[in-house]
């Protein structure tokens, strides 16, 4: 089984997880792809989904599944998307899609988060994936300064604009042993929109896929 099945398997494990017949949050990325495929067969059953980014908006959209504002929803019941690093205690590492903003947003605003993954993507310590920062573009140069004073090595993603129109300055070289104090330190950097630790909000459910089925990962207490 390649990482592409596994990425499956969990994906649609999450089914499991839309209970209510309301709004469904749904993140962005290559296993949330397989997740949209699997929403579509239940989409009569549900009013439709929020978004994180331009590109699962499109997805949906053409599959059928009605998209709304933000805005215009009360709460969310349960925020569906994959990660790039997961720790044992379910704070993750995220962004390596470019939507981290949107999908920081969604996963505050949802009662419940549920997190699919392949096996790769578990990890002891945060940080061999590159941390993205989104950054006010005018912001870029002392944004990247004040990271290599913590001890990171920060590259621009050259040509990648977000769907807010900012910029993303990935983080190298460190291994983040205190996320939840490492995402407020970044936060706290002016010219920062929001970094891709999502350690304040972490998943409540980690969903695995491997060749052994889907193992659910509750976090480590």
């Amino acid at each position: 089984m390649n990482a592409d099945e596994m990425k499956k398997q969990a994906a649609w494990a999450a089914l499991e997880y839309i209970k209510g017949d309301g709004i469904v949050g749904v993140g962005t990325g290559s296993t949330v792809n397989h997740f949209i495929d699997a929403l579509a067969t239940i989409k009569g059953r549900i009013e439709g989904a929020v978004s994180s980014s331009e590109a699962s908006t499109k997805k949906m959209q053409d599959l059928g599944i009605q998209v709304f504002d933000l805005n215009e929803c009360n709460e969310i019941e349960v925020y569906v998307d994959g990660a790039d690093e997961a720790n044992p205690f379910l704070e993750l590492v995220k962004g390596g899609g470019g939507a981290l903003t949107r999908e920081k947003i969604i996963a505050a605003a949802s009662q419940q988060f549920v997190c699919i993954v392949d096996s790769t993507k578990q990890v002891d310590i945060l940080g061999k994936f590159p941390l993205p920062v989104e950054v006010i573009p005018m912001a870029r140069s002392y944004v990247a300064r004040e990271i290599v004073k913590l001890g990171g090595q920060p590259v621009y993603r050259d040509g990648v604009v977000t769907d807010n129109g900012n910029v993303i300055l990935d983080v190298h070289n460190m291994d983040i042993m205190e996320p939840i104090k490492m995402e407020k330190t970044l936060n706290d950097i002016v010219g920062v929109v929001t970094n891709g630790l999502f350690a304040m909000r972490p998943a409540d459910v980690l969903l695995v896929g491997s060749e052994n089925g889907t193992e659910t990962v509750y976090a480590k207490s």
